[in-house]
Formats: C-alpha cells, structure tokens, sequence
C-alpha cells in the first residue's frame, strides 16, 4: 500500500466523521479491529447500529469509490460485525452502509451515502 494511498484513506476517514456528524450520527469507533478484520466507523442514530465502511478515492481510473467493496470485503465486514455485537450485546439492530468519497482536483468533494446495504 502506498502512502498516498494510505493519506488518502485516512484524510476520507476524518471526512467522513464529520459527514456523518452532521447526519446525526454518534461515532462509537473509528478503525475498530478484531483479528485481523477492522471496521472503518461504527457509529449509532435512532437507536440502531451502523457498521461503516469509508471509501475514498481522488480520481475515477478504477471507476467510483464504492464499486471496489468487494465479495471478500462484504464477508470480512459479516464477521467483524458479529464480533463486535458478541463484545457488545445491547444492539438489537445492525445496518451496513458504504459511504463513498470522491475528492477530484478543482471540484468540491462528492459524499454518496449507500444506508442499509443488504449482504
């Protein structure tokens, strides 16, 4: 992984905390990990836990940020999620949603929330 890679990751993380912010959402995690699977947010709204994974890129050669969440990726999210609610049993309710950041030089940031993604 590169570095700019990695900034860039990071740099949509904090974005996205603070989009997510502003969406009402209350951030329990950022970057929580079990094993070795890691989930991006975990935050709360309505009573109900959202499992968040961030995907940032600044330009569009691989298509947008949200087609790269991959089959293997979907399962590695399943088996973090599990973990996390066995550590914490009071969520009842579990959603899934890809937040996906597009930061293209000279134009503002693009922020496309996908809630409840079904696996």
């Amino acid at each position: 992984m590169s570095y700019q890679h990695h900034d860039t990751g990071k740099k949509g993380e904090d974005m996205a905390v603070v989009y997510l912010q502003q969406q009402n959402f209350t951030i329990l995690h950022r970057n929580w990990r079990h094993a070795r699977y890691e989930i991006d947010v975990i935050a709360c709204r309505d009573n109900v836990l959202h499992i968040i994974e961030v995907k940032t890129r600044c330009n569009l050669l691989f298509g947008h940020p949200e087609e790269s969440v991959s089959k293997k990726k979907i399962n590695h999210l399943l088996r973090s999620a599990r973990a996390f609610m066995s550590q914490y049993p009071q969520w009842r309710e579990v959603q899934f949603n890809i937040l996906s950041i597009t930061m293209l030089p000279n134009q503002p940031v693009e922020y496309f929330f996908i809630e409840d993604v079904y696996l």
